[in-house]
């Protein structure tokens, strides 16, 4: 059996005496585009947020690469390859899209600063940086202030940022939020193009994407996990069909 890339084991989050999420145990193989899907107030940020670090569990495991990474903060799975893309754009608007993309190399690894080198003269980050220019599809906007991109570009950059830092696992957390059709096309492309030289879950409510990139999906109701299968096994689930493909997402 493959080892997973990423493994939860009944990972519980409470607010209260209500469980946001509830025992979730998902299981992400290496290579893998896998969704996460469901309604309104299913628990997929909160979940989301529990796997980048970002919010401690109250119960369960969280394994990356076969490790236990339950206890460790977003910074130290950040460096091991772990990696949040954000539904919100962070970047700074006064610097460049290279400017921004070195900046994400140079934070992702734990002895970058090096303030008497030239940022954009080292090697080893204007090369990742090179590489993600070219993967996001912004090597032709590299020299462009951030602040004059179009949404679609910020998202894109966002995403550029996040391959610079060499990430071994990529959580989106809804990348494709706010687009145009337009837009959001681009990104499927761009995600196709990334698929298998990553393992990326993804949260999205665009579900023409979900079912176009994703090998599984897993449906979250209520903070459990209800059903996890390939897309068209998704499609033909009658409780699946009842309780959520009639819906919209959000």
């Amino acid at each position: 059996m493959t080892a997973s890339a990423l493994r939860t084991e009944a990972l519980i989050k409470r607010y209260g005496g209500i469980l946001v999420t509830d025992h979730v145990s998902i299981d992400i193989r290496p290579g893998e585009l896998h969704a996460i899907i469901g309604p309104n107030g299913a628990g997929k940020t909160t979940l989301i947020n529990q796997l980048s670090g970002e919010l401690p569990s109250d119960e369960g495991r969280v394994l990356f690469a076969g490790a236990d990474v339950t206890a460790l903060p977003i910074h130290q799975r950040a460096r091991l390859g772990l990696l949040r893309s954000y539904q919100i754009t962070s970047i700074f608007e006064e610097f460049t899209v290279r400017e921004n993309i070195v900046l994400a190399a140079m934070g992702a690894k734990e002895h970058a600063f090096r303030f008497w080198q030239p940022m954009l003269k080292r090697r080893g980050l204007d090369d990742a940086a090179e590489d993600a220019l070219q993967a996001a599809g912004l090597a032709d906007r590299s020299e462009v202030p951030a602040a004059d991109l179009g949404y679609g570009e910020r998202r894109q950059l966002e995403l550029a940022m996040a391959l610079a830092a060499q990430p071994k696992f990529l959580l989106l957390d809804e990348p494709m939020a706010g687009m145009s059709v337009q837009e959001s096309s681009a990104v499927v492309s761009l995600l196709q193009r990334l698929k298998g030289s990553y393992s990326i879950l993804l949260i999205e409510h665009d579900m023409d994407a979900v079912f176009a990139l994703a090998d599984r999906v897993t449906v979250l109701v209520y903070g459990s996990v209800l059903f996890t299968g390939t897309p068209d096994e998704i499609r033909n689930h009658a409780e699946v069909r009842a309780v959520y493909l009639g819906e919209e997402e959000a």
